[in-house]
């Protein structure tokens, strides 16, 4: 029986996965609004409060060139890819994932939000480009 839950739990979660991989970019983009005000995408992106967020999607953390991460996230982030499972959990609320982060930000409720604005980050290269 506890076999069985764990395999349903684990189809569970691969669904949801999937589900954030497919969100609506356009819809993301409105979402993304929210975020604008210290984050940046596009080939003109530039680092603000946060750091530009091309690339992000399966990018290691801490890893953009020019932006000062917080201590928290350096530490915590050693082996850590921002996938659209860590992407959730951070945008749900930023705090339960690091702790200690800059990132001051409450947090997207709506996982409609989420897997929206993670589809819309999915379609910037590193060089800001699209997909």
């Amino acid at each position: 029986m506890q076999r069985l839950l764990t395999i349903a739990g684990t189809a569970l979660l691969a669904m949801t996965l999937q589900a954030s991989a497919e969100g609506d970019p356009a819809k993301g983009e409105k979402v993304f609004k929210k975020c604008a005000a210290c984050h940046a995408v596009g080939e003109n992106a530039k680092n603000k409060v946060g750091p530009q967020l091309n690339g992000v999607v399966d990018r290691p953390w801490g890893q953009v060139e020019g932006y000062k991460y917080s201590k928290a996230l350096i530490e915590q982030g050693d082996g850590q890819v921002w996938d659209v499972e860590n992407l959730d959990v951070y945008l749900t609320k930023p705090k339960d994932l690091i702790k200690k982060g800059k990132m001051a930000f409450a947090g997207l409720r709506k996982e409609d939000d989420r897997v929206n604005v993670i589809a819309y980050l999915a379609q910037f290269n590193e060089d800001g480009t699209t997909k």
